[in-house]
């Protein structure tokens, strides 16, 4: 708990959760000012298998009771982005909610970031109906073959209509742009540990003064800088939601025949398939399956979905019970 105390009259009020830390939540009210909460207990017994009921973005009421603010009530959410718990099994994690659009921070310098895990985002944010674009950052350190494997990865993505945009926070390329791209909406952040969010959104609005930390030396990966997800409000009038990086981004709670649906390069091949339960393998007829053979689907794609599909039949029962 690092906001400021502050004195109001008004027992109750509506607000937005801007930050969490897993016991205590910062709630900016419609007033502009940021108050400490606790969660009412009766939203700890709720029998979900959300790890965190409460996420950065949520919109609630709050109530004093007894000198405490008290978050009281939860609005109906717009939308929502999770992935599944790093550290509790068949549980999920939410990431944030409410939000407009979400930016993917990827590089292909240290640490380079994998096509398997680009494509377990885009499907979630693809199930939540949130705009997703790919921004590629560290142009400035790329070697050739760096920007060998970046071009093709780009072109790959722009190909089935995901933005892509390429920066850096040392030469300032494409900054403007994101600017563009954020301002008046409320984005939610995300990427893997190490690959530049916190020197991002630094560059974006040097007012954050985020913390940032050099590349492990022992394991080549990113070291977390982010603990908890919190909301920034910029001074070109975005509100950013940076979150802690993710080393993987797990899936659950989908029905394995919907995941090629949010494959969006799949789309238009899926009702074609011989069988109405095709899983786009080995089965006969597939059109999907015939789709990548004529190249018409990446390779890339293609494999990381039949990855995505066996991992998430191993943990389908599980995630179920």
């Amino acid at each position: 708990m690092d906001a400021d105390t502050i004195s109001i009259s008004l027992t109750t009020m509506e607000g937005v959760v801007i930050k969490s830390t897993g016991s205590w939540y910062d709630v900016r009210t419609q007033a502009g000012e940021t108050v400490p909460c606790r969660l009412k207990g009766v939203f700890r017994l709720d029998e979900s298998k959300d790890t965190n009921p409460l996420t950065v973005g949520d919109r609630v009421t709050v109530e004093n009771e007894d000198g405490d603010w008290m978050i009281t009530q939860i609005a109906e959410r717009q939308n929502y982005i999770v992935r599944a718990s790093p550290k509790h099994k068949g549980a999920r994690q939410l990431l944030a909610a409410n939000v407009d659009q979400c930016l993917l921070i990827v590089t292909m310098a240290s640490p380079r970031t994998s096509t398997g895990f680009i494509d377990r985002f885009l499907l979630t944010a693809e199930a939540y109906h949130i705009p997703t674009y790919l921004v590629f950052n560290k142009q400035d350190i790329l070697d050739p073959k760096g920007l060998k494997k970046q071009q093709y990865v780009t072109d790959m993505y722009a190909r089935i209509g995901y933005p892509v945009h390429l920066v850096s926070t040392y030469t300032d390329q494409g900054i403007d742009e994101l600017k563009d791209l954020l301002r008046n909406k409320t984005t939610l952040v995300a990427g893997h540990s190490g690959v530049g969010k916190s020197s991002l959104l630094n560059k974006l609005d040097p007012r954050l003064e985020l913390r940032t930390t050099d590349i492990s030396r022992i394991t080549g990966k990113g070291m977390h800088t982010t603990t908890f997800a919190e909301m920034h409000f910029t001074d070109f009038g975005a509100q950013i939601i940076d979150t802690p990086g993710v080393r993987e981004f797990g899936l659950m709670h989908f029905l394995p025949e919907e995941i090629s649906h949010y494959y969006v390069e799949m789309r238009q091949y899926i009702p074609l398939c011989r069988f109405n339960n095709c899983m786009h393998d080995n089965e006969p007829g597939c059109a999907v399956r015939q789709a990548y053979l004529d190249g018409k689907i990446a390779e890339d794609r293609y494999i990381n979905y039949l990855t995505i599909m066996a991992d998430y039949k191993a943990n389908y029962k599980h995630w179920e019970e």
